[in-house]
């Protein structure tokens, strides 16, 4: 498979974006990438060719990416064992220079590459660079179910964001160059942490003002109670699925990540699947777009 195999797909979706392309004039898009949606190389050129027709026909997008089964390989070949509290992995110190490594190095640098190898300039940062993500430990806790006590859960070099200064992304957008980030903050005192791809993305997403979110997953989007998919819903609708137990598991936290970013002033966030071709451009510049939609 060459690597303009499927441009007429694409240049198919444009033809009738006209409208949209409109919409989306000199507006910032966030695009949360990882997981199975990175897939295979083919899957991961066609992602960065995507992203760089964005930029070229007026978007400013940002990529914002994870890096999971990498940091899971990378854990595996250095013989680095994983702990668990309450089925969730620990980052120790050395972990958390095995996951900076990976995310920061190879990660950061193949997204980035896929982008430029399409004709336009990406430059691959992590949360510590510009000061871009400020962040802080995640406070967590846990109900134990022997004694009833609520008690906290450490998860070791594990954060959340504090603060997002935007400035190091705007100069890049200003410069046509696109930002690609990892999910790494550092604190305070200097402390490197480790923070979730889903998590970083909503902020950074929140920080700019961004006209739109794109949370890149291996499921179609939000499914209602039958296993069928919403293409769009409204943040209370969200909360009520929550409340009546049809959004669960997984799902959960990616809602809550797009619920954030909205009430940062983010006009919308779509969860879709990014394993389908063109999946970002379906969703921008088509009427039906390719996920679900989630706005205030």
């Amino acid at each position: 498979m060459t690597e303009t195999s499927d441009m007429p797909d694409a240049m198919q979706i444009l033809a009738g974006a006209l409208p949209f392309l409109k919409r989306y004039d000199d507006a910032t898009v966030v695009v949360k990438y990882g997981g199975h949606a990175m897939g295979e190389e083919e899957t991961a050129l066609r992602f960065g060719r995507d992203i760089a027709l964005l930029e070229q026909v007026g978007v400013n997008p940002v990529v914002v990416h994870g890096g999971g089964p990498q940091i899971n390989a990378m854990l595996k070949r250095l013989n680095v064992k994983s702990t668990f509290v309450q089925g969730l992995r620990v980052t120790d110190a050395e972990m958390l220079d095995v996951v900076e490594m990976v995310l920061a190095g190879p990660v950061n640098k193949q997204v980035a590459e896929a982008i430029t190898r399409a004709g336009v300039m990406a430059v691959g940062i992590s949360g510590k660079d510009g000061g871009l993500i400020r962040a802080r430990k995640l406070q967590r806790t846990y109900r134990d179910p022997d004694s009833n006590i609520e008690k906290v859960l450490d998860l070791g070099f594990v954060g959340e964001p504090e603060h997002v200064d935007p400035k190091v992304l705007q100069l890049l957008i200003g410069a046509d160059i696109v930002p690609v980030v990892a999910p790494v903050g550092v604190g305070a005192d200097g402390q490197t942490y480790n923070i979730n791809a889903d998590t970083s993305a909503g902020a950074i997403a929140g920080a700019l003002a961004a006209e739109r979110l794109l949370m890149l997953t291996d499921v179609p989007g939000v499914l209602d109670p039958e296993k069928r998919l919403i293409p769009e819903m409204t943040v209370a609708e969200v909360k009520a699925g929550i409340e009546a137990g049809w959004i669960s598991g997984g799902m959960i936290p990616k809602v809550e990540t797009c619920i954030y970013a909205i009430e940062r002033g983010v006009k919308g966030a779509v969860i879709l699947d990014g394993r389908v071709p063109h999946a970002v451009l379906r969703e921008l510049f088509t009427d039906g777009g390719a996920g679900t939609l989630i706005r205030a």
